[in-house]
């Protein structure tokens, strides 16, 4: 007997189901800016329903464009560039586009301009670099590509695209935090010098203490992200009984320094206070839990998206700057200082 063929949902399909034309799918599918949130939420409402999977090679045919995109990232496993990344590809494959990822050992300007001349070849529709350390941002400076590109988390200095976290106003927030449960300053433990999160956070701490009145206190350089440089950091901080509240410019660097003042003796929250940056999964089952700020990673690479496909779309070079807002996480390691 001969096996019936099931066709499978059709653009006409998803049109009829949302009460819009063909032509109206065909915009949303390709993130046209001429489309109204209210339809555009309709027609993705339907695709959804009907489990309708475009042709990716018809579309690319018919539009004259690729549906794969570019990024140039540092080979890292650290929780920021890493969460940026796979929010990026998420985001490009909900709204159809494949991804090439370019990873790189070292952000220097060899290694950038090798990583975009591979994309090229691949002919990428367009190409998004994750650029949090100085060296990157000087290697954009010197790129000369005639393609659309958008920088994330990089220089705030550089002209051009670009879409960040609001580092800034989440270490204000932190600060802020600890201010408000009573204590009469804060200290910093900072990330690498050379990294755009790093100066944004002293900058943000250093905005809210002078805000409120208190004494800013020098930045105690953590040297890098990791654990091993928060305790050894704490372990000094720990000696210093006027330090009663710390935020660290990573949860890592907390990490490190929850280990050193249980190894001196100093509770937290009870005599000292400590919040992160980032909000990693292991943070809310540190003991104690970790107050801390959480990126907003999704919204970042939903925005580079839309920047970068407007900038294809277009055909014109963006110079759309975007801060994304992070959020305060409370959890038990914040307290009022003794009296």
């Amino acid at each position: 007997m001969e096996k019936k063929v099931v066709r499978g949902p059709a653009m006409t399909d998803v049109a009829r189901l949302a009460g819009v034309s063909h032509q109206t799918v065909s915009r949303v599918l390709n993130d046209h800016p001429n489309v109204r949130e209210q339809t555009r939420l309709r027609v993705r409402a339907a695709i959804t329903e009907l489990g309708y999977r475009p042709n990716q090679a018809a579309r690319a045919l018919a539009t004259g464009r690729s549906r794969l995109l570019g990024v140039v990232t540092q080979n890292s496993t650290l929780y920021g560039p890493a969460s940026l990344l796979t929010a990026f590809v998420q985001a490009a494959a909900d709204a159809g586009f494949a991804v090439s990822v370019g990873s790189v050992r070292t952000l220097d300007r060899r290694s950038i301009a090798e990583a975009v001349e591979r994309h090229l070849d691949q002919r990428v529709a367009g190409i998004v670099v994750i650029a949090p350390v100085m060296s990157a941002g000087e290697a954009l400076e010197h790129l000369r590509i005639d393609l659309p590109l958008v920088t994330v988390d990089g220089d705030p200095a550089r002209p051009g695209a670009l879409v960040t976290v609001d580092q800034q106003e989440g270490a204000a927030m932190a600060t802020r935090h600890l201010l408000e449960a009573g204590h009469s300053t804060v200290w910093h433990v900072s990330g690498p010098a050379e990294w755009f999160d790093s100066a944004g956070r002293i900058a943000g701490w250093q905005r809210a203490l002078r805000e409120a009145g208190a004494e800013v206190p020098p930045v105690v350089p953590g040297g890098d992200w990791t654990a091993t440089a928060g305790c050894r950091t704490g372990q000094m901080l720990a000696r210093m009984p006027e330090v009663t509240a710390i935020f660290a410019a990573n949860d890592h660097l907390a990490l490190g320094i929850l280990r050193a003042m249980h190894q001196r003796g100093r509770r937290v929250p009870e005599d000292v206070s400590v919040v992160g940056f980032d909000d990693v999964p292991e943070a809310a089952y540190l003991v104690p839990p970790l107050t801390t700020i959480r990126p907003d990673f999704a919204a970042v690479a939903r925005r580079s998206l839309s920047v970068l496909l407007d900038e294809i779309t277009s055909g014109r070079p963006s110079t759309a700057r975007h801060t994304v807002a992070p959020t305060l996480i409370q959890r038990e390691s914040v307290g009022p200082p003794e009296s």
